[in-house]
């Protein structure tokens, strides 16, 4: 299966449009968004996504409720998923997944830092980077093949 991942929008909404084309163009099944919608109107742009949309809550979305009211499928994380004959854990930063998610998962996704982290060990450890550029000047998201734990980062 391949998996969209994306992290900290934060109301970029320029770079949520990039996003959205990119994930379609790669033909995705599933976007994950680990943190940092902001608001509403940000999240409006990717449910335009042709992919089913999953995403957890982060420090900045200060709306919660018109994000929770737009999807259900937002929802504050940690949040254990079984996408591709895997286990993901999908939470706003690598602090908030506790050992026994840790375990269960062989992937685990989070976003905060606006760094892009990929490490391979005893399971995958994932950050998109930054899809909003704001930070760091960079507009990531990645790829994610569930059948190899493959990732490419895509610049937008």
């Amino acid at each position: 299966m391949k998996i969209g991942v994306v992290s900290d929008s934060h109301d970029n909404i320029p770079a949520i449009r990039k996003a959205v084309r990119t994930l379609d163009r790669e033909g995705v099944e599933v976007v994950l968004h680990a943190v940092d919608f902001v608001a509403p109107f940000a999240l409006k742009e990717f449910l335009k996504v042709k992919a089913l949309f999953l995403g957890v809550f982060g420090n900045n979305d200060g709306e919660r409720a018109g994000l929770a009211k737009l999807s259900a499928e937002i929802r504050p994380g940690p949040r254990l998923l079984e996408l591709g004959d895997r286990k993901i854990v999908l939470a706003h930063t690598q602090e908030d997944i506790l050992p026994a998610l840790w375990e269960q998962a062989s992937v685990a996704v989070f976003g905060h830092t606006h760094k892009v982290v990929v490490e391979k060990g005893k399971g995958l450890r994932l950050n998109p980077g930054e899809c909003g550029g704001w930070l760091t000047g960079r507009r990531t998201l990645a790829i994610l093949d569930t059948d190899t734990l493959d990732v490419r980062i895509v610049d937008l």
